[in-house]
């Protein structure tokens, strides 16, 4: 069955600690592991404008031993002159991996439900899941085991990034806590989705109007920018909104010492988080973003393995990885 990657909880408690132990294997040995070397193609679309998501997919792809396939909107008749379906359709037959950067999550849903070939939500208005692994990685990194780790999240709660840093979050085992203003929160269905994976894996998670509740003694302390793309007309509300969610030197002052800071970039200095604080010691940031090119590699591999796609020199490596081991050095 072709393996796809939508939402969060596409993976598994414990095939999110195989994907991320891969991804620090690979990190370790960026070109070890090439199941799209011929060079296959991977289609990426992008609806939305972006940085890290484009350079790293473009980048993780031709590591992979691929050639990405840029598309802006308007190069091509999805969405307008071809349904999605037929689009996916097509595309199967001639690329071995889909990745869009869109809006509607329904219209990935519907991609995935037509193509053959893995699809990957690189962000869409309700999740970003790609992002998260890369945040869980570096998490790991600086912090060690995820279970029984807390994580704060301060300001716009309602947004993509607040659903997938809950999703995941308990999808890992941590303690998660959601700090937003009243209006500004994670809808229902998502806090019920990440509160019944919470009670599988030993998490748990808080929502809450006070940024003090959440940051008590946090391990992670993120953030995100409360000014996202379409609501640049609410500039001056939103400021003024969450003022009370900033991630500076008095909120961190609240986590447990050595929290790390993580914000998924770009960050407006002195709004969301201070120059102080995204600029400090405690700042994870820029391995965050360097982490999204690892993690991803990871994750196209793994789904190409898990989807039968993949040749058995990869289904090898991938396996070795997963399991930890050192990677052939290329």
């Amino acid at each position: 069955m072709t393996r796809h990657f939508l939402t969060d909880l596409d993976l598994s408690p414990e095939e999110l600690g195989r994907v991320l132990t891969l991804a620090a294997a690979m990190k370790a040995a960026p070109y070890a592991i090439t199941p799209l070397a011929g060079p296959q193609t991977a289609a990426v679309y992008f609806d939305k404008t972006s940085t890290r998501t484009r350079i790293s997919f473009a980048a993780g792809i031709s590591a992979l031993g691929g050639a990405p396939l840029i598309i802006n909107p308007g190069e091509s008749q999805l969405g307008h002159k071809e349904s999605i379906s037929d689009t996916a359709k097509v595309l199967e037959r001639m690329v071995s991996l889909i990745i869009w950067r869109t809006y509607e999550q329904s219209g990935l849903e519907e991609m995935a439900a037509h193509s053959r070939v893995p699809v990957i939500n690189a962000l869409s208005d309700d999740y970003h899941p790609c992002q998260l692994v890369a945040d869980l990685l570096t998490v790991r990194e600086h912090l060690g085991e995820l279970t029984g780790r807390s994580l704060a999240y301060l300001g716009d709660a309602a947004n993509n990034m607040a659903n997938s840093y809950l999703l995941a979050g308990a999808n890992a085992g941590m303690d998660v806590r959601i700090a937003g203003p009243e209006g500004y929160q994670p809808a229902e269905e998502i806090v019920s989705a990440a509160r019944v994976r919470a009670a599988e894996t030993g998490g748990s998670v808080t929502i809450t109007t006070e940024a003090s509740e959440a940051l008590a003694g946090a391990d992670v302390v993120a953030t995100d920018t409360w000014i996202s793309m379409g609501q640049e007309d609410e500039k001056e509300q939103r400021l003024q909104l969450f003022g009370d969610y900033r991630v500076d030197a008095a909120a961190l002052a609240q986590a447990a010492e050595g929290a790390i800071v993580l914000h998924c970039l770009p960050a407006y200095r002195e709004a969301e988080i201070s120059a102080e604080v995204i600029d400090g010691p405690q700042s994870v940031v820029w391995d965050e973003a360097e982490n999204r090119l690892h993690a991803q590699k990871a994750l196209m591999a793994w789904l190409l393995v898990e989807s039968g796609l993949a040749d058995e020199e990869t289904v090898a490596l991938v396996r070795a990885g997963e399991r930890g081991e050192e990677l052939p050095r290329r």
